[in-house]
């Protein structure tokens, strides 16, 4: 075994290392994306249990610019 195979070796330990990291954080995003899906989604269903509106509604005659609609 000479220098080139052992650098060749620790190259190649370190590409598996790396893509390793890389798959890990990519499923952690993966699961993270979920939670937050399934956090969302409760809020929502509670938020409809509680009769509360997600938007106030919406006044068609009002053609005001105004933030207030005065």
């Amino acid at each position: 075994m000479n220098v080139d195979d052992v650098i060749a070796e620790r190259i190649a330990a370190a590409k598996w290392r790396a893509a390793q990291e890389k798959k890990r954080r990519a499923e952690l995003a993966a699961a993270r994306r979920a939670g937050l899906a399934a956090r969302h989604a409760e809020k929502l269903r509670r938020l409809a249990q509680l009769g509360l509106d997600l938007a106030p509604p919406i006044n068609p005659s009002n053609q005001s610019c105004a933030a207030s609609g005065a």
